[in-house]
C-alpha cells in the first residue's frame, strides 16, 4: 500500500493496512545511554562501563534495549501519524534481536498490520508492525504496537 513520511494526523478510517510510515533516523550517543542509566536506575556495566564492555562479545558498551525502544517512540511520534488521534497506546509485544552501539543511527518503520473498529470507544485499534533498524540495515528491534485511534469526525 502506500507510504508516509511527512507529518500529518490520521484518523482510524486513513489508517489502511499495508500502510507504511517511515521515520527519520537518530544517532544514539554515549549522553542518551548516561542519561538513559539515571533515568531508568539501570546502571548495568554492560551498558555503563567501558572496560567491563570491552570483554563481552560486543567488544563495548551497548546501549539499553529499552532506551532502544524509547527511540523508536519517539520517532513514531516525530512522524506525527496520530498526533490528536491516538487515545491511548494499549500495549505492544517487543523482541530485541540485536544490540544497539553507542554511535549507531536507527529510524523505524511502522506498518498497519491490522485493525479492529470500536464505535463505542470512538475509534479502533489499530496494530503497527514495528521494524527498527540501524545504518547497516540490520533489523536490531521489532514488534507489535496496538494504538487506539479517534474515528473521523461525522
Amino acid at each position: 500500500m502506500g507510504e508516509i513520511s511527512g507529518s500529518r494526523s490520521l484518523y482510524f478510517e486513513e489508517l489502511a493496512e499495508g500502510l507504511e510510515m517511515v521515520s527519520p533516523a537518530r544517532t544514539v550517543t554515549e549522553t542518551d545511554v548516561v542519561m538513559f542509566a539515571g533515568l531508568s536506575g539501570d546502571y548495568n556495566p554492560l551498558h555503563t562501563d567501558a572496560e567491563f564492555g570491552r570483554q563481552t562479545r560486543f567488544g563495548q558498551r551497548i546501549a539499553h534495549g529499552l532506551l532502544g525502544l524509547s527511540i523508536a517512540s519517539g520517532l513514531a511520534n516525530r512522524l506525527g501519524f496520530v498526533e490528536g488521534t491516538a487515545i491511548a497506546f494499549m500495549g505492544l509485544e517487543w523482541k530485541f534481536k540485536a544490540p544497539i552501539l553507542i554511535g549507531d543511527t536507527i529510524a523505524m518503520t511502522a506498518r498497519v498490520a491490522r485493525r479492529r473498529e470500536l464505535r463505542r470507544l470512538g475509534g479502533g485499534v489499530v496494530v503497527l508492525a514495528i521494524a527498527v533498524k540501524n545504518q547497516r540495515g540490520e533489523t536490531v528491534q521489532e514488534g507489535e504496537w496496538s494504538i487506539l485511534v479517534k474515528s473521523r469526525p461525522q
